[in-house]
């Protein structure tokens, strides 16, 4: 009964996307409370502004005017295509967040002139790239992980401009490469219910073992700033006197027929083509797939098998040893390169990002319930050496990967990162998932402590910026002495700090990016996402059915109108606003705000979240949305 309920709201809320109007109630709230601008909100307009020409400098210097980037092109996981295009990863969500028109036009600019660029490249040592890294501007093959890195800019796009045509385009195009709607790319098996390699892409699986060659590719001639090197990181070193390490950094990076739980990215290509127009064959893949993970991690005792063979069951592929695979739960190698023992489990890679797009897609808490489960499985086999806690970070056999012992866990490390328990908390707003992370920082802002975390935050932005901005101008490389990673270090914008205090959203280190945010804001005037001019936001309170919100309009000459949207994706909905002692009902997932000059105010809204299904479609176009 629950699930049917859970149905129509959805059938309901695609109702309203699509432009119906039967359930619409327009709601504006006039903000003319006296508010000189708090420093954050001064920080905060001036670090968009900075960011935005920061965009401009870089690119000024590191782009051509057909959109190239200024390098040298290789293709591999390196230095490659990957990186190439991850130098823009965070462009389309700075102005998303409020940044210039300016920025989103060099992204675009960036991302068509990548994809010609690197057409271009031709490889000998490996067939991936012979006859270019793209084919129908999608990568050719390669691993979730390096997928999911160059592809952070793309899959927000859809924030910031959801109506162009190429990315609309696009995106059904990569989302249907594992639908198998392209007969060449049969990367999906629809009865087994797998994506069928490690190595994926436009040209279909890799149906045999990968080389090092198809992880590194060529060598080519010339000297540059190696990042990749431990003769010195950064230093001038001819290619050829490194490349035979690098490739043996790759040396155990061969298996790669079956499925593997970093293939749960894909996942991100299904979620936005879905929120492009709501077509429900983008969705039903999204949830078949990962309700086999689910079912597949069942059966594997909670565990989230790291393999799945070609036939959906957990380690077929490894004689049922479903703790395998490249990226696995027992990925411990030599790492060639670095001469020396690696401990590579990707575990949050794939199935954080996986999951969460099950859940934003239906509420359901089983797909958060499942990462919960294997969290407690480390802190179940967690130890206490000299007051530390120590967790398992491993599982299978600890002589390695290439071993075939009775399985157990390894490697206790103290509890380090935080981000995707974070993250986790975030989802579900249950207080026993907030005792594992850190009461500090943004998240302990949000349970009111340190009032001056604002200020602070933004200030650590402002001085990264600044960072990066000299690194720029330090620069020693050139056009013929750069790899394609090495603008990764300073690429200028700052947008962590923007997105947890603007819009109550985090973004973790697992490269695979979908925001999963509390609010959202729109300019209905310039009719862009982003808020307007001189408006400030600054959420400073989260609970499982509220959110608080000061906004702020920093103009002392103009009223600012402002669309706030419950969501990332408009998949929350707004009960009512209180704002002075004044509650006013609500019931559509948007309120328009009307901000007189020189004033704000905090607002707070009840809400109940993950109660429509999300859409990229901006307020102005869903036909039911206050019309000023």
């Amino acid at each position: 009964m629950h699930y049917a309920i859970r149905q129509l709201n959805f059938v309901i809320a695609a109702m309203l996307c699509l432009g119906s109007s039967l359930f619409a109630k327009d709601v504006t709230v006039v903000v003319d409370k006296t508010m000189p601008p708090p420093a954050w909100a001064l920080m905060e307009r001036q670090l968009l502004d900075a960011n935005s020409e920061a965009v401009e400098l870089f690119a000024k210097k590191y782009m051509d005017e057909r959109g190239y980037l200024l390098h040298t092109m290789r293709w591999g996981t390196l230095d490659g295509p990957d990186d190439a295009i991850e130098t823009y990863f965070n462009w389309t969500l700075l102005h998303a967040l409020g940044g210039s028109n300016k920025v989103l036009e060099l992204y675009k600019k960036g991302l068509d002139g990548h994809l010609l660029q690197y057409k271009e490249l031709r490889t000998e040592k490996t067939k991936l790239a012979e006859h270019g890294a793209y084919h129908n501007e999608f990568i050719t093959q390669s691993d979730w992980f390096h997928i999911g890195e160059g592809i952070r800019g793309f899959t927000l796009m859809g924030l910031a401009d959801p109506q162009d045509e190429k990315f609309q385009i696009r995106m059904k195009r990569f989302a249907g490469l594992y639908m198998n709607e392209d007969p060449t790319a049969p990367n999906y098996d629809p009865k087994n219910k797998v994506i069928r390699s490690t190595w994926t892409g436009s040209m279909g699986p890799m149906m045999h073992k990968a080389t090092e060659y198809d992880w590194v590719g060529d060598a080519v001639p010339g000297t540059f700033h190696i990042l990749h090197s431990p003769q010195g990181r950064g230093q001038m070193l001819s290619l050829m006197s490194v490349y035979d390490r690098m490739l043996k950094h790759c040396t155990e990076y061969v298996d790669s027929v079956g499925d593997t739980w970093l293939n749960m990215g894909a996942t991100m290509l299904g979620l936005n083509a879905y929120m492009i127009n709501h077509e429900n064959k983008y969705r039903d893949w999204v949830l078949e797939y990962m309700d086999a993970w689910l079912e597949r991690t069942k059966q594997t005792g909670g565990m989230i098998p790291s393999t799945v063979g070609l036939d959906g069951v957990p380690g077929s592929n490894f004689d049922g040893q479903w703790w395998k695979s490249t990226y696995g739960w027992n990925f411990t190698i030599f790492d060639g390169e670095l001469e020396r023992i690696a401990h590579r489990n990707y575990h949050t890679v794939g199935p954080w990002p996986g999951f969460s797009t099950a859940y934003l897609l239906t509420g359901d808490k089983k797909y958060i319930d499942v990462l919960r489960t294997q969290v407690d499985k480390f802190y179940e086999n967690a130890k206490v050496e000299n007051g530390r806690t120590l967790l398992p970070t491993m599982y299978g056999d600890p002589n390695g990967y290439r071993y075939k012992g009775k399985p157990e866990w390894y490697n206790w490390q103290p509890l380090g990162r935080h981000d995707s328990l974070t993250e986790l908390y975030l989802w579900s707003m249950e207080r026993k998932d907030l005792e594992r992370v850190p009461q500090e920082g943004w998240i302990g802002f949000l349970e009111g402590k340190n009032p001056n975390h604002p200020e602070e935050s933004l200030q650590g932005a402002f001085d990264r910026l600044r960072r990066n901005l000299q690194t720029m101008r330090n620069d020693p490389t050139a056009p013929d002495t750069r790899l394609a990673d090495w603008l990764l270090g300073f690429s200028p914008a700052q947008t962590d700090e923007l997105t947890e205090l603007m819009l109550g959203g985090y973004f973790s280190n697992n490269k695979f990016w979908t925001l999963h945010s509390r609010l959202r804001y729109f300019d209905p005037d310039e009719r862009r996402s982003g808020p307007p001019k001189d408006v400030a936001a600054l959420v400073d309170k989260m609970t499982a059915d509220s959110v608080a919100v000061t906004l702020v309009n920093t103009s002392q000459a103009h009223a600012r109108t402002v669309t706030v949207q419950a969501g990332g994706y408009g998949e929350h909905q707004f009960n009512s606003v209180t704002v002075n002692g004044k509650t006013t009902p609500i019931d559509h997932p948007y309120v328009t705000v009307r901000l007189e000059p020189g004033t704000g105010d905090r607002l707070e809204f009840k809400m109940q979240r993950y109660a429509n299904q999300p859409t990229l479609a901006q307020p102005w176009d869903r036909g039911w949305m206050v019309k000023n």
